[in-house]
């Protein structure tokens, strides 16, 4: 008695299967439109857990030059530590949250990557000679999108008076009538501010 191969069976699996590997002129293009499909689910799987990956607190504080130096300004700062337990993280204030803008941040952030290969900023002592100008650009971006990511979480409308001391509510009023964006006034909240400061920015 001879050996056979065993074959697939006759169920729903094993006729799938079966026209996947031996596909007909009638069904190839179902089977590649199926595959394209199920291949885009997974690459957009992939592609957006390793993106969320990046937003991560523990990704950005991965390399020492965030760690030694921002980090630990932040970690004593109410965005970290707080009444309520609300903790604002690294991508809450410096990434976008809508696709787009998201997109075009990381393509930036890509610039960042060269940096850190090239030793720009690898000694505490680079960083600090840097600050001023990594902190303008920073500015710049949040000034030019009126502040997007610090709205997120706060406006203007939302602002309870008693809440706040009577200083800080008129200049909060002020600051909305002149048409004036969070980062005009609110620079150093998160992090201390550089040496070399124009007056103007103080």
């Amino acid at each position: 008695m001879s050996e056979q191969t065993p074959r697939v069976g006759k169920g729903v699996v094993g006729r799938c299967w079966a026209a996947l590997r031996r596909p007909s002129a009638r069904y190839s293009l179902l089977s590649l439109l199926v595959v394209g499909f199920f291949a885009g689910v997974i690459f957009w799987g992939g592609f957006n857990t390793a993106l969320e990956a990046t937003n991560s607190l523990e990704f950005c504080i991965s390399c020492h030059e965030m760690r030694d130096t921002v980090y630990q300004e932040y970690k004593q700062t109410i965005h970290y530590s707080n009444r309520t337990g609300v903790r604002a993280v690294c991508s809450d204030c410096h990434v976008p949250k809508d696709w787009v803008h998201k997109m075009a941040r990381k393509v930036q952030a890509s610039g960042e990557i060269y940096g850190k290969f090239m030793g720009t900023i690898d000694t505490p002592e680079k960083f600090e000679a840097k600050r001023l100008e990594l902190a303008e650009h920073e500015w710049a971006r949040m000034k030019k999108t009126d502040s997007r990511e610090c709205r997120n979480c706060h406006s203007f409308d939302g602002m309870a008076k008693d809440a706040q001391t009577p200083t800080a509510w008129r200049r909060h009023q002020g600051a909305q009538k002149k048409g004036e964006t969070c980062i005009d006034c609110h620079k150093g909240i998160a992090h201390k501010e550089p040496g070399g400061m124009k007056k103007e920015e103080e």
